[in-house]
């Protein structure tokens, strides 16, 4: 892998024309194929093989042209003087009934709330149901805009008149999401790097990369039925994990320079360490993502693979277009820090390296340590302190994640500012909660029952069990094989006690059809939101199971060692518990929520947690793999453990922090978010990232690591024979040949040659 990702670096430098072109030309095709084929993305939630999505699908095989698989859109209307049952009143609702009835050629129906007995008890307050035949994604704008005009008319006529549904619904906004996660990771770059040059060059590629998976997946949210959040998680992840590659390169290549290699030597060793270790980082993460895959969930698996393929482009930027912008760069690359022989390529090597320090395990003269090297040392001294501490703290934090309650998201979620908001309010206040959560209940003859019959038995069944307030008469297909009733339960949508109903409802199957042979299915958004929490919690531990498993073998693979790998695994654990505490306690119980801008509290969404674990253990072993192989490269020249480790915080500690912090922030960003998944995942994510960073890997892995000493390191020798040798430390850079006066390869002496008057062409001595 070194030797592979060394000849990739070089020949990238070498030709870096050539490579910075093509990767232009793709961003630019891909820009203009998004321009050219915008396509819509999609917003249904198929749970294939769930009683929820069965019932789905009969409804709108069995009922076609009645909008029951389309958006919808309920009108509120609230007297503000007298009731809804005066005359002007009910001849104004009347108008608005009209005017929704002509508003769209997809408007399927409309229903009259004096007729279906949709006005409240108080007569202050009624609403009508518009179902439209396609969805809200394929409304276009006039269809949204006539269906506030046709508020507004009721409006304009002394009602209060508020819209619900999805018929409005609108690609949700990421705020200055992006601008203020760039902006903090620029400033970290520049303080990190010290350069200005240096500091652009992970943010230009990144957003390259970012720019290519992003419109990519714009061309195909259309024909994929991509949900909308889908290119924003990707865009959110790509942007991370591309700043932090780049990162880790341009400062393992400022390090080979300072150590007296030319640019192109110098590079070709960059990425074939740091290289290897961000291919083998990005794997990890397209493992995770991939691997959701195994919940079966179509939203979730394609979220999953768009994320990994930004993944898989960012770390093909990395090994392939950094090497070649370095080479643009030239020395600017190095800022104030360039040598006394300035712009000569064959300098001699330096004693010390990017952070002041010297040669491993030692200080470089009488310089003082590193920030990274003092940490480290602190932690070898007293690791039993260090890792109690750090262990009860996560803990304490993980706390709230016992009481998790999850559900999918509903417009009592929306900011009160809202006209979903508000008219999900006044639902709740005249006609109790229930209302916004109601149960459809299908039964289903086709076999040879009677769906009818079942259903006569089913309301009065029903209206007995608790938590029950309402059944509506049941409404026969054109066939008459077929019926559909609605429940309202008395509780709101996402409680227990709804899921209770939902529960005693579906136990009344068996002996209904045994009594008339129909088949009952309870379906629609609150029966989804259950049928989902359970199908995501039957697939955690598969998931789990999946995912760790290979990322073990592939980090057993990296460090040679059983310990290390598990090590890893139940770090990241503990952080990820710690990360979903801390969503309970600000989105669930309400702490901190307003700093944050959480307008709304309430059940954690279905799909949240499970793609947090997917993203988060993709980034943790990130952080595992950039620290842990400069460790462990130490360790197999020579160093004692303890040593290794001071070696590992010297060289990496300074870049994992920096990378970080540029996560934390990119995620951070996302808080500003008006869509409430996107905030809670970038919150999430957040602190997921400062738990694992700072608390697992800098804290707890270097105290594990201390007290395991060279056990730490252990392998079984039959184990070492079968697992393939790639080696991430780049050993056989060192003893491929010997080392010439330049700092490279005799072998490689007449290409360095080359790149030197290449370079002369580009960058004139002074």
């Amino acid at each position: 892998m070194a030797t592979f990702l060394y000849k990739l670096g070089r020949a990238s430098f070498l030709k870096r024309r050539l490579v910075a072109l093509l990767w232009v030309l793709l961003l630019g095709a891909t820009g203009l194929v998004a321009a050219t084929n915008a396509s819509q993305p999609s917003n249904e939630i198929s749970m294939p093989g769930t009683e929820a999505q069965e019932a789905f699908d009969l409804l709108s095989d069995r009922y076609p042209g009645m909008g029951v698989d389309g958006a919808t859109a309920r009108v509120v209307f609230r007297a503000e003087d007298g009731t809804m049952d005066d005359a002007a009143n009910q001849e104004a609702v009347a108008g608005v009934l009209q005017e929704l009835e002509q508003s769209s050629d997809e408007v399927a129906s409309v229903t009259d709330p004096f007729e279906v007995g949709a006005v409240s008890q108080d007569s202050t307050t009624a609403y009508t149901q518009v179902s439209y035949l396609v969805s809200g994604f394929e409304l276009d704008d006039a269809d949204r805009d006539a269906l506030e005009a046709a508020a507004e008319t009721g409006r304009d006529a002394g009602l209060i008149v508020e819209i619900g549904g999805d018929a409005l619904f609108e690609i949700p906004a990421t705020g200055i999401a992006e601008v203020i996660g760039i902006a903090v990771a620029a400033v970290v770059l520049v303080v990190t790097l010290g350069s200005l040059v240096a500091a652009g060059l992970p943010l230009i590629t990144a957003l390259v990369g970012v720019g290519i998976s992003v419109l990519t997946i714009t061309v195909l949210s259309g024909p994929l039925e991509l949900d909308t959040t889908t290119p924003i998680l990707a865009m959110m992840l790509g942007l991370a994990v591309g700043i932090d590659y780049a990162l880790f390169i341009v400062s393992r290549y400022r390090a080979e320079l300072d150590e007296g290699h030319s640019k192109v030597e110098a590079v070709g060793r960059a990425s074939g360490t740091a290289g290897s270790a961000v291919v083998f980082a990005g794997l990890t993460v397209i493992i995770a993502m991939a691997g959701l895959a195994v919940v079966n969930i179509p939203i979730l698996t394609k979220m999953g693979f768009a994320a990994a393929g930004a993944v898989a482009v960012a770390v093909l930027v990395a090994v392939t277009l950094i090497p070649a912008v370095l080479g643009f760069a030239g020395d600017k690359v190095r800022g104030s820090r360039r040598t006394a022989a300035e712009g000569d390529d064959t300098g001699a090597p330096r004693t010390s390296d990017e952070d002041g320090a010297g040669a491993p395990g030692t200080d470089a003269g009488t310089e003082r340590p590193n920030m990274g090297t003092r940490w480290a040392r602190q932690v070898i001294r007293r690791p039993v302190a260090v890792l109690v501490a750090a262990v009860v703290g996560l803990g304490v934090i993980a706390i709230p994640a016992s009481q998790l309650e999850l559900n999918l998201p509903d417009e009592g979620s929306s900011a009160p500012s809202t006209t979903q908001r508000q008219a999900y309010d006044m639902l709740a206040e005249s006609f109790g909660p229930g209302v916004n959560g109601p149960l459809l209940v299908v039964l289903d003859g086709d076999g040879g029952g009677d769906a009818m019959a079942a259903a006569e038995q089913l309301t009065e069944r029903a209206m007995a069990l608790d938590g029950v307030v309402a059944v509506t008469p049941p409404q026969p297909d054109e066939s008459g094989t077929t019926a559909l009733l609605t429940v309202v339960p008395a509780s709101t949508p996402s409680s227990t006690e709804t899921e209770d109903v939902v529960n005693d409802i579906r136990d009344l199957a068996a002996e209904l059809e045994q009594e008339t042979g129909a088949t009952l299915a309870v379906t629609g958004q609150t029966a989804m939101g259950i049928d989902i929490s359970q199908k995501l919690d039957d697939a955690l531990v598969p998931y789990l199971a999946l995912v760790v498993g290979l990322a073990f073998v592939l980090l057993m693979v990296v460090f040679r060692s059983l310990l290390v790998p598990l090590k890893a695994a139940l770090g990241f654990l503990l952080s990820v518990m710690a990360a979903l505490g801390a969503v309970v306690a600000v989105f669930q119980w309400g702490w901190l929520a307003g700093p944050l801008g959480v307008e709304t509290t309430g059940p954690v969404m279905s799909l949240m947690p499970i793609f947090l674990i997917g993203v988060v253990f993709g980034l943790a072993m990130d952080y595992e793999v950039f620290l842990v192989t400069r460790m462990r490269e130490a360790y197999v020249h020579g160093a004692t453990p303890e040593e290794a480790i001071v070696t590992g915080f010297r060289y990496g500690a300074r870049v994992v922090t920096a990378a970080a912090i540029i996560m934390i922030s990119v995620f951070a960003g996302f808080v500003s978010a008006t869509e409430p998944m996107i905030k809670m995942i970038g919150f999430g994510l957040a602190v997921a990232v400062l738990f694992d960073a700072f608390v697992v890997r800098m804290a707890i892995v270097p105290a594990l690591l201390a007290l395991l000493g060279r056990s730490a390191w252990w392998l079984p020798a039959w184990l070492d024979r079968i697992l393939p040798n790639v080696d991430v430390e780049g050993e056989r850079l060192v003893t491929a040949a010997p080392a010439d006066a330049t700092g490279g390869s005799a072998a490689t002496a007449a290409t360095e040659a080359a790149a030197a008057r290449e370079e002369e062409t580009v960058e004139p001595r002074r």
